[in-house]
């Protein structure tokens, strides 16, 4: 009995290893990066491997800010520093005391499309970035919106491209997802997972061809819609409790029934996201409750999750200590093969982060258990502080 249901387990840790290697490999077919575009006036005739000239978009670059000082000013000059575009950019101060507001301010008295918005006190039932976003929609000048967080910084070329592709993918919003920075171990052990389970189990096709609301995805960092569909779709204020815009936003618009897409932002967008360990570690709890931490999900993720990336390397660890017959040896090798596929790929194409690409099945763990750490809160009623905030965590 035993050595049947230890050969059970090897096919299927085998299994699971490979369906979520080959998940991987056909959605890299769909994350695409967004087409050069050669703009009037600043370039010649296309060079074939672009999209034909267009005059310059006209667009409203909307940000966020709370207690930002040491990043909003990155950020406003790569925008500023803008190619092909017409920017209307405004920054809403959501009640910063660390001099975030007198750097803005400074910007806008040197550049007359940069404005500075004085945010009010967050009402009960909001969150603080939703209802910052919320107040900057309402300001936008031009039809183009475009939101980023403060953490984030574009190429010269990146508004325009980004806004070409939701134009050419005809999308009511489009997501880029950036290149991700990690430095300290902490960042490097779990910010990388983010294009990771995004491509192991995003089903891409169901998410570009169809309204499913289970299979829309988004990064919250980058956001590109237009006023209409905003409005159609309530913005910010059908998500005004959530602490992760990036999946309930597109949820909420195909709700609407409009289309949201996403595409691979990694060389016209970068941003660091958080700082150290600590601070990863409760930043991807308050985003829990709202993506894996809810039941029945979080079981069956759990079990895929150990299946295809823990499993394996403890499994081959396991196999000099006489614990399991080297009559699997193959099994687990290829395992172990199919495994570190997608992370080696990812460490190659966006974070370049080898410690934690070695690391690997540690930082699957340390994810899982942020999961169930944010579950186990929720389920006991208790709250997340972010940004010098109490919220509530979400109950569905």
């Amino acid at each position: 009995m035993t050595a049947v249901f230890l050969s059970v387990f090897m096919w299927s840790m085998l299994g699971t290893s490979a369906f979520v290697a080959a998940m991987f490999l056909v959605n890299l077919l769909f994350f695409r990066k967004a087409m050069s575009v050669t703009v009037s006036g600043l370039a010649g005739m296309s060079d074939g491997l672009s999209e034909p000239c267009v005059d310059p978009f006209e667009v409203s670059v909307l940000i966020p800010a709370r207690n930002e000082a040491l990043r909003i000013g990155p950020l406003l000059d790569s925008v500023l520093a803008s190619e092909g575009v017409h920017c209307d950019l405004c920054v809403l101060d959501d009640e910063s005391d660390d001099g975030t507001e007198a750097i803005v301010e400074a910007y806008s008295k040197r550049f007359s499309n940069v404005r500075l918005l004085k945010g009010v006190p967050v009402p009960a039932g909001w969150s603080g970035k939703q209802f910052a976003c919320y107040q900057l929609a309402q300001q936008a000048k031009f039809d183009e919106l475009v939101f980023l967080d403060a953490d984030v910084a574009l190429s010269k070329d990146a508004l325009r491209r980004a806004v070409s592709q939701r134009r050419r993918t005809d999308s009511d919003l489009l997501s880029g997802f950036p290149r991700q920075r990690v430095i300290t171990i902490g960042e490097q052990l779990l910010i990388p997972l983010i294009h990771v389970i995004l491509l192991c189990f995003l089903p891409f096709a169901l998410m570009r061809w169809t309204r499913m609301t289970g299979a829309a995805a988004g990064c919250g960092q980058f956001f590109l819609t237009t006023k209409r569909a905003y409005e159609l779709s309530g913005g910010h204020s059908s998500i005004r409790q959530s602490l992760h815009d990036g999946i309930m936003l597109p949820r909420a618009y195909r709700v609407s029934g409009l289309r949201t897409d996403l595409f691979d932002a990694c060389d016209i967008a970068s941003c660091r996201m958080y700082t150290s360990f600590s601070e990863t570690w409760f930043g991807l709890m308050k985003n829990a409750s709202e993506g894996f931490a809810k039941m029945p999900l979080l079981p069956v993720m759990t079990v895929l999750m150990m299946l295809a990336f823990v499993c394996p390397m403890v499994c081959l660890m396991a196999i000099p200590c006489g614990i399991i017959a080297e009559e699997f040896l193959m099994i687990v090798m290829a395992a172990c093969i199919l495994s570190y596929l997608p992370r080696v790929l990812c460490c190659l194409m966006y974070d370049r982060a080898w410690l934690s690409c070695l690391l690997y099945p540690v930082s699957i763990i340390l994810f899982l258990i942020i999961q169930w750490v944010a579950l186990i809160r929720k389920s006991q009623g208790r709250g997340v502080q972010w940004r010098q905030r109490s919220y509530e965590m979400a109950t569905s």
